[in-house]
C-alpha cells in the first residue's frame, strides 16, 4: 500500500511544481488588465473590435508583494494594432520596482469594403462589384475603405483581385471634365450670381478643385467641379 502511496505522490509532484504560484497568476492578470486598458485607448477612434491575440511578459515572479500601479510603454509609431514590443514598468507609490519587457499581438477587427471578383484596370466600380466583410486591421496596415458608397462610382487605378480589400489609393474619382473642355464658370455669393465661358486647364471629377481660365479675361484660378459641364467660384 505504502508503495502505491509513494508512487501516485510522485506522479503527482511534477503537476504541482508546474503550476503557477497564486501570486503569480494575480500579477499576470493585473499587468494583463493594464495592458488592455492601455490597447483601447490606443485605439478609440479606430471604430475596430479590439482582442489581444497574444501576451507574453517575462519577469513577474520578481515582483515585490503589496499594491502595483503598470505603465505601459509601446513603439511611438505602433497604433495599437499588429506585433509590438513593450515594456511594463511596475511602481509601488512613486519607485520603479521592475521594467518588465513583453510583447503583444492585436486584433482589431473592422469592416472593409472587399471585391467580390476581379475587378480590372479602368473599370467603374457598381454596387454589385463590392461588399463588406469583417477583417483584421493589420493585413491591410491600416489602409481600407469602410463605406461602399466611398467606393462606388470611382475608377479602378489598377486590377483588384477578388475578396481583397479596396485601398484607397487603388480608386481615382472618374474625370467629369477633361483637360481643354468648355466649361460654364458660375461665380456666385450671397447677393450675386454670374456666369462666364471658360476652359478646363486641368481635368477632374465630381468635387475636385482644378484650374480653369475665363475666356475673356484669359486670366487662371482655381474652381470646384459641381457637373460635367459646370464649375464654380466663390467670390
Amino acid at each position: 500500500m505504502s508503495r502505491i502511496l509513494f508512487i501516485i505522490i510522485m506522479l503527482l509532484l511534477p503537476i504541482v511544481s508546474e503550476a503557477q504560484p497564486p501570486a503569480t497568476q494575480t500579477r499576470d492578470a493585473e499587468i494583463r488588465a493594464a495592458v488592455e486598458t492601455y490597447v483601447r485607448q490606443k485605439t478609440a477612434g479606430l471604430g475596430c473590435e479590439i482582442r489581444i491575440k497574444r501576451l507574453s511578459i517575462s519577469g513577474v515572479s520578481a515582483l515585490p508583494e503589496g499594491r502595483l500601479e503598470y505603465e505601459i510603454v509601446a513603439p511611438q509609431q505602433w497604433e495599437g494594432w499588429g506585433n509590438t514590443g513593450l515594456a511594463v514598468i511596475a511602481r509601488q507609490g512613486d519607485r520603479v520596482v521592475r521594467n518588465i519587457s513583453g510583447r503583444v499581438e492585436v486584433e482589431a477587427l473592422a469592416d472593409m469594403v472587399i471585391a467580390v471578383h476581379q475587378i480590372d484596370h479602368g473599370s467603374t466600380l457598381t454596387v454589385g462589384d463590392v461588399a463588406l466583410k469583417k477583417l483584421d486591421v493589420s493585413g491591410t496596415q491600416g489602409r481600407y475603405l469602410g463605406d461602399i458608397n466611398d467606393v462606388v462610382g470611382k475608377k479602378a487605378r489598377s486590377t483588384i483581385r477578388p475578396n481583397t480589400p479596396i485601398k484607397p489609393d487603388q480608386l481615382e474619382k472618374v474625370a467629369l471634365i477633361k483637360t481643354g473642355q468648355l466649361i460654364t464658370i458660375v461665380a456666385e455669393n450671397d447677393r450675386m450670381r454670374v456666369t462666364i465661358t471658360g476652359k478646363a486647364k486641368s481635368a477632374g471629377g465630381e468635387g475636385d478643385t482644378i484650374t480653369v481660365q475665363n475666356m475673356n479675361s484669359l486670366k487662371e484660378f482655381p474652381a470646384r467641379i459641381v457637373d460635367a459641364n459646370t464649375v464654380m467660384v466663390a467670390f
